[in-house]
C-alpha cells in the first residue's frame, strides 16, 4: 500500500478488532482474576494489529514459519490473540489446581512458549513459535536466532527467506543489555545470519521505575541499532494506522535487502511494573496523565466513528462477542481436569528422550580401523591448486603417520575423526567459537588457508558426496551471543552434533546466564531438550587463573537431578567415542567436555627428574631438611604422562 494513503474500511476494522481483542483480554483478566500478575499490555495495544499485520504481510513475501521472542510484558495477550494458544490453557495456569503435577519443574505462565498454526486475512497459514524465557529479558534473542537458522537449514532455505525471527523488546533492556549488541552483531555474519530480524521495541518509556534520563546516555533506546545499515522507525503507538504502515514497510526492507529492520513504537505503560505494583510512588506527575488517557482502542474508535467507517453498535457487538468467548474458556477452565502440557517431543523430537540416563548404553561408537585410516586420508589430502603453509605441512606429515600407525593419535586427530565418521553417515555437525577453526592452541586446523591466495579449504567437508553438511566457524568475540545462538540451532536440530568450544574454559563464565536458565534448567521448567557439547580447554599449564580453570565444580553443582553430563577425558580415543555417544544415542542431555590445553601427544620416554635444592631450616630445628623443586612444575609430570598417554589408532575402533 502506499506509505501515506488512507487504508481500506477493512483494513481499519480489522486493527479495530485487533485493538479491541488486546484490550478485552486484559481488562478480563484483571477482573476474574484479582491481584494475578499478567504483566498487562495496556497503553501498548497497537503491538496485537502489528503482529497481526506482520504476519499477514510476511507470508505474502513467501514466509512460512515466524519465530517470536519476547520477555513478560504483553506475552499472555500475545499468546491468546496471536501465537493461538487458547485462553483455556491460560486461565487454568491461573487457577493453579494441581501445582503437584509441577513439582520440582515448571515455570509461571508468563514464561512458557508455545507454537500453532496461524491463519492469515487472506487465508495463507504461518507456523508461529514463541520461544520459551526466563526472567533475563534479552537473552531470548540469540536463542530465537538460532532457531531460525536450523529451521533454515533443515529445509535448505538458501536465501534465508522462508523463516523469519521477529523479537520483541522493552526499551529499557533493549539499550540496557549488552546481549542486544551481541544479537546485533550475528546480523551480517555467514555462520549466524538468518536473513533479516525485525525488531520491535514497546517503548514505555520507562524502565520498571527507571525513567529514560537514568536509564541510558542516549536520545534514543534504539541508538545501539545504528551499528547496522538498517532502518530506525520511531513510531507513535497510539496511532495504529501509522504502525500499520511501519510494519509492512520495515517487512518489504528485509525482504529486499535480507538485513533487520527496527521498529521503536512509543506509548505508555497503562499499569505498574506488574498489577500488584503502584506506579505513582516513583512517578506521580506521570501517571496523573496516564490516568486521564483514553485507551489505544476508544482513540481509534472515535476517529472511526468520525470517518464513518464503523458504527457504535459495530464497535459494541465487536467487545460484546470476544467477551463472551472469553467467558466460555474461562467456564470450561474452571470446570474441566487441566492435566500436563502437551509434550514438546514431537515432530522432529519424535523418538529421543530426556530424564535419566537409560540403562541401554545405545548403539556401539567403534569404526573399522580401515575406515578411520581412509578418514585421515582424506582429511590430509591436498587438492592440487591449493598450497599448504610450509607450517602446517608437517601437521599433515604426522596425521599421515598415524593413518599409518606409525604414531600415536593426538587430541585433534580423534575429534576430527569423530566428526568425519558423523558426517559420513549422515550426522550434520556444527561447531562455532572464537578461533575455532584453526583451535585457540593451533592443534585442530580444521579449515586451511591457501599460502598465497588465502582462500580457505575444509577437509571435513570433502569426504565424499554423500555425506552431511560440516560448518566449522570463527564465532565473533562473544560467549553469551554465540553459546545462545547455538543452544538455539540444537533445540530445532536434535539429529545433528552442535558444539561451542570457549577460547578458554574460564570464559564460560561469561556465558552463565544462557548455562543457568537455559541450557541446566529447560528440561525441568520447559520440557525442552537440548544435546549440545560445550568444549571447554582446561588445564593448569602455568598461565594464569584466567586461562587454567574450566571451573568443573559449578558444572557440577548444576548436573544434579540429570540436568547436564560433565566429562573429562583422559585419553584421545575417549574423546573420540564421547562425541561419537553424544550423537548416535537418542538420549540428549547437554554435555560438558573439559578439553586439554596441551594437544600434542607426550613423548614416551621418561620425564626427567627436576633438579631439587635443600630449604634450610632455623638452626635447631628437630624436622628433617625439606627439599623442594627448583621451579614449581604446572602439575605432577608423571601423573600428566600417565592421563594424556594416547592410544594406537586401532583403539578407536574397539569397543567403547
Amino acid at each position: 500500500m502506499p506509505f501515506r494513503a488512507d487504508l481500506s474500511r477493512d483494513l481499519q476494522l480489522r486493527i479495530f478488532t485487533r485493538l479491541t481483542d488486546a484490550i478485552v483480554f486484559e481488562q478480563f483478566v484483571r477482573k476474574k482474576f484479582v491481584g494475578a500478575k499478567s504483566f498487562s499490555l495496556e497503553g501498548g495495544e497497537s503491538l496485537i494489529p502489528l503482529l497481526d499485520l506482520a504476519i499477514g504481510k510476511a507470508s505474502e513475501l513467501g514466509v512460512d514459519e515466524i519465530v517470536v521472542g519476547m520477555a513478560h510484558r504483553g506475552r499472555l495477550n500475545v499468546l491468546a490473540n496471536i501465537i493461538g494458544k487458547s485462553p483455556r490453557e491460560i486461565f487454568r495456569e491461573f487457577e493453579d489446581k494441581d501445582p503437584d503435577l509441577f513439582l520440582g519443574g515448571g515455570d509461571v505462565k508468563y514464561h512458557m512458549g508455545y507454537s500453532s498454526d496461524y491463519l492469515t486475512a487472506a487465508g495463507r497459514r504461518v507456523h508461529l513459535s514463541l520461544c520459551f524465557n526466563p526472567s533475563h529479558l534479552e537473552f531470548v534473542n540469540p536463542v530465537a536466532l538460532g532457531r531460525v537458522r536450523a529451521k533454515q537449514d533443515r529445509a535448505r532455505d538458501q536465501n534465508r527467506s522462508r523463516v523469519l525471527t521477529c523479537l520483541i523488546h522493552g526499551d529499557a533492556a533493549f539499550i540496557g543489555e549488552g546481549v542486544v549488541q551481541e544479537t546485533l552483531n550475528l546480523s551480517r555474519l555467514p555462520g549466524y545470519s538468518t536473513g533479516g530480524t525485525i525488531h520491535i521495541i514497546v517503548n514505555n518509556q520507562i524502565g520498571f521505575t527507571t525513567p529514560p534520563g537514568e536509564g541510558r546516555s542516549t536520545l534514543y533506546a534504539t541508538s545501539i541499532a545504528r551499528m547496522l545499515p538498517v532502518p530506525l522507525f520511531h513510531v507513535n503507538g497510539e496511532d495504529p494506522e501509522a504502525v500499520a504502515r511501519c510494519i509492512q514497510l520495515a517487512l518489504d526492507f528485509r525482504q529486499e535487502f535480507k538485513l533487520d529492520a527496527v521498529i521503536d513504537m512509543y506509548c505508555y505503560r497503562r499499569l505498574g511494573h506488574n498489577e500488584g505494583d503502584e506506579p505513582s510512588f516513583t512517578q506521580p506527575a506521570l501517571y496523573r496523565l496516564i490516568e486521564q488517557r483514553p485507551s489505544v482502542r476508544d482513540a481509534y474508535l472515535a476517529r472511526l466513528l468520525r470517518l464513518g467507517g464503523i458504527t457504535r453498535d459495530e464497535a459494541d457487538e465487536i467487545v460484546r462477542k470476544r467477551y463472551d468467548w472469553l467467558e466460555q474458556h474461562l467456564g470450561e477452565a474452571r470446570s474441566s481436569y487441566c492435566g500436563l502440557p502437551p509434550s514438546s517431543l514431537a515432530g522432529v523430537w519424535r523418538g529421543y528422550q530426556g530424564g535419566p540416563e537409560p540403562a541401554d548404553p545405545g548403539p556401539g561408537t567403534g569404526v573399522p580401523a580401515g575406515r578411520l585410516r581412509h578418514y585421515l586420508e582424506r582429511l590430509t589430502a591436498v587438492p592440487d591448486d591449493f598450497t599448504v603453509h610450509p607450517k602446517l605441512q608437517r601437521v599433515l606429515e604426522q596425521r599421515r603417520e598415524m593413518a599409518a600407525g606409525n604414531r600415536p593419535l593426538d587430541w585433534a586427530a580423534a575429534e576430527a575423526l569423530a566428526l568425519a565418521s558423523l558426517a559420513d553417515t549422515g550426522c550434520r555437525v556444527r561447531l562455532s567459537g572464537q578461533d575455532s577453526e584453526r583451535g585457540t592452541f593451533s592443534h585442530r586446523h580444521a579449515v586451511w588457508h591457501d599460502y598465497e591466495t588465502s582462500v580457505k579449504y575444509c577437509p571435513l567437508q570433502h569426504l565424499g558426496e554423500h555425506q552431511a553438511p560440516v560448518e566449522i566457524y570463527n564465532s565473533p568475540l562473544s560467549e553469551v551471543g554465540v553459546l545462545g545462538f547455538e543452544y538455539g540451532y540444537s533445540l530445532d536440530m536434535p539429529d545433528a552434533l552442535v558444539l561451542w568450544e570457549a577460547q578458554f574454559g574460564d570464559f564460560v563464565n561469561v556465558a552463565q546466564v544462557i548455562i543457568d536458565q537455559f541450557l541446566a534448567s529447560g528440561e525441568d521448567k520447559w520440557r525442552r531438550l537440548t544435546g549440545l557439547v560445550l568444549l571447554l580447554p582446561h588445564g593448569f599449564e602455568g598461565a594464569g587463573p584466567e586461562h587454567s580453570s574450566a571451573r568443573p565444580e559449578r558444572f557440577l553443582s548444576l548436573a544434579a537431578e540429570d540436568n547436564l553430563q560433565v566429562a573429562q577425558p583422559s585419553t584421545p580415543a575417549q574423546f573420540f567415542h564421547l562425541l561419537r555417544r553424544q550423537a548416535l544415542r537418542k538420549w540428549r542431555k547437554p554435555l560438558i567436555v573439559l578439553t586439554p590445553e596441551k594437544h600434542a601427544p607426550p613423548s614416551r620416554g621418561r620425564v626427567p627428574a627436576r633438579r631439587l635444592r635443600e630449604r634450610p631450616l632455623p638452626p635447631g630445628d628437630p624436622r628433617p631438611a625439606r627439599r623442594r623443586h627448583g621451579r614449581r612444575p604446572p602439575c605432577p609430570p608423571l601423573q600428566r604422562q600417565a592421563l594424556l598417554r594416547p592410544r594406537s589408532p586401532t583403539a578407536l575402533a574397539g569397543p567403547r
